[in-house]
């Protein structure tokens, strides 16, 4: 898989790096801690914009956090208990879903922010976002700080690291 992002990464630059990001939101199993790192020493060696790379991979993660707030949405919080409620509903029961609707409402704003910063939950906790109806412009600057919180640190780490960029993966 590495050749396969070091190939985007080299051909497309920073909207390469934004896309492999937002694609990440969508289909978890690219991570963010290769991309992000090797976008850093690629940084560092001249080859990428260290900025126009935070930024392109930070608008890539609002985006794809929309695209999955979207959903949720459209899912609505009805529609989602009722398929809970369905035996091959694998994902949640009825009660996973009352439980995390009393903590959304409780701590809604602090989840999405720090979800941002933990593999696999920085993409799915946009669906109860939107299932739940936290107001866009609070999801998609809870997002976009988590986010570059998240990509600045991973960038950074590729940048110092230099050519023992790949070394970031060994430390999660």
């Amino acid at each position: 898989m590495a050749d396969w992002i070091f190939g985007i990464v080299d051909r497309l630059g920073a909207p390469g790096v934004g896309l492999l990001v937002l694609l990440e939101n969508l289909v978890p199993p690219i991570p963010s801690e290769v991309v992000l790192p090797l976008a850093g020493f690629r940084s560092s060696t001249g080859a990428l914009n260290v900025f126009a790379v935070w930024f392109a991979a930070t608008l890539g993660a609002v985006l794809g956090a929309l695209a999955l707030y979207r959903l949720g949405a459209g899912l609505g919080y009805d529609r989602l208990y009722r398929l809970a409620g369905k035996p091959w509903f694998v994902l949640a029961g009825q009660s996973d879903i009352d439980r995390g609707h009393e903590l959304f409402d409780r701590h809604g704003g602090k989840v999405v922010l720090l979800a941002r910063c933990v593999p696999f939950l920085r993409s799915v906790v946009s669906i109860p976002a939107g299932v739940l109806g936290m107001p866009l412009p609070r999801f998609v600057t809870l997002t976009a700080i988590g986010s570059g919180v998240w990509n600045a640190a991973f960038i950074a780490a590729g940048w110092w690291l230099g050519e023992r960029w790949d070394r970031v993966r060994d430390h999660m």
